[in-house]
């Protein structure tokens, strides 16, 4: 897999670049360990990192979705269990 980004102007612009990966599970997604060191050290330069986290307002919705579809009926199959949460996302 080849990856091509270029950021024209440097530095003028902001570039947001969302994940639910920490920076240690980079090398799985890149395979590559050098070149996951490169890309985070080329990233990270001069940057505010914001980390969010919490459980999920997606999965929330999900799961209250989940419960209004399935009143009246008795399938529970598609229902996620209450006490599930998410640091990924």
């Amino acid at each position: 897999m080849r990856m091509q980004c270029h950021i024209v102007p440097w530095m003028n612009k902001s570039t947001p670049i969302t994940t639910n990966l920490p920076f240690e599970s980079w090398t799985e997604v890149f395979g590559c360990e050098r070149l996951t060191g490169a890309l985070l050290d080329r990233l990270t330069h001069r940057v505010h990192i914001i980390e969010a986290n919490g459980q999920s307002y997606r999965l929330r919705e999900s799961k209250q979705r989940l419960r209004g579809k399935q009143k009246g009926s008795d399938k529970q199959t598609d229902q996620l269990p209450d006490n599930e949460t998410t640091d990924s996302e």
